[in-house]
C-alpha cells in the first residue's frame, strides 16, 4: 500500500475498522458464552488490538507533519 496516497490511507482505515467491529461482536458471543474457550477469545483480543494499533498509525500518517 502506498502511504502517500490519502484516498488508500482512508480506505485501509475504513476496512481495519469494520474488521475491528466485527471482532468486538465476536469476543462478546464468545463471552458470554460458558463453554468459549478461553485462548481463543484472547487471541481475538489480541487481534483486535493490533488492529486498533494499525488504524492508529494509519490515521498519523494522514495527518501532515508541521514545520518546526
Amino acid at each position: 500500500m502506498e502511504a502517500s496516497n490519502p484516498s488508500d490511507v482512508a480506505q485501509k482505515i475504513a476496512e481495519l475498522r469494520v474488521e475491528h467491529r466485527d471482532l468486538d461482536e465476536a469476543i462478546a458471543k464468545l463471552v458470554d458464552d460458558a463453554d468459549a474457550d478461553e485462548v481463543a477469545i484472547k487471541r481475538l483480543k489480541k487481534r483486535k488490538l493490533w488492529l486498533k494499533d494499525c488504524i492508529a498509525r494509519l490515521e498519523s500518517a494522514l495527518i501532515p507533519d508541521e514545520p518546526a
